[in-house]
């Protein structure tokens, strides 16, 4: 079956940004593979990202992964996650697969406003918190289940590449 894309074409986006960094990585769910996912993926945006800013996706990226390895998949022996990334002129589409079991959809609810205040780590549940933080540091979060695979997608918003280039 082909895989589906979330993201528009690489050639539309080359000719829009005038600079496409496109990063596309399967591996295992296991700890080790996602810290090595994440030091390839960062790798390959360094160059077009403020410290602070790999720093963002960094974090978004850990505990997006780390959620996988640890819930999506919990003590299974066997399990796969494909991170795809793709830098255009206003940031960073990223999106998340796997085919473990689905994500609770409490883990993606938004609210309202007043219930987006910064919770006390100390009253969450484990783990609580990191989805706080990836809602609060991601745009245009999203998630829907297709058969059995997980798709979860997200902005990071960047500074324009232009400006990194006059800088």
């Amino acid at each position: 079956m082909p895989e589906r894309s979330f993201f528009s074409s690489p050639a539309r986006m080359a000719k829009s940004s005038g600079e496409a960094r496109i990063f596309h990585h399967s591996f295992p769910a296991t700890p080790i593979a996602v810290r090595d996912a994440l030091r390839a993926a960062l790798a390959r945006f360094v160059r077009v990202m403020s410290e602070e800013e790999a720093g963002t996706l960094e974090l978004i990226l850990a505990e997006i992964l780390n959620n996988v390895v640890e819930h999506s998949y919990g003590e299974a022996e066997e399990g796969s996650i494909t991170l795809s990334i793709v830098r255009d002129a206003q940031g960073l589409s990223c999106s998340v697969s796997d085919d473990g079991i689905a994500l609770p959809m409490a883990c993606l609810n938004t609210g309202e406003p007043e219930s987006l205040t910064r919770p006390d780590p100390a009253a969450l549940p484990e783990g609580g918190f990191g989805w706080f933080l990836i809602r609060d540091l991601a745009t245009e979060l999203g998630y829907r289940r297709e058969g059995e695979r997980n798709l979860l997608a997200f902005r990071l918003p960047l500074a324009p590449l232009e400006d990194r280039k006059a800088g």
